[in-house]
């Protein structure tokens, strides 16, 4: 499959899922649930999907060789 693929729907399902924890947890008002998921969910990426990010500049350094 294509890491970049893999990359984006990992970053769109850790988005979602934070937005459900977020809203469970009691964060009701929309802008700031977005803007908290958006920035909880940016970090946790930066953490948790760095094997995706790596595959996805090698395949990307691949293709201008």
């Amino acid at each position: 499959m294509h890491p970049v693929f893999v990359y984006t729907a990992s970053r769109l399902g850790l988005l979602a899922v934070t937005l459900g924890v977020l809203y469970l947890l009691g964060l009701r008002q929309p802008l700031i649930l977005l803007v908290a998921a958006f920035l909880v969910s940016g970090v946790a990426s930066y953490v948790l999907l760095s094997k995706q990010r790596d595959a996805v500049s090698e395949r990307i350094a691949k293709n201008r060789e």
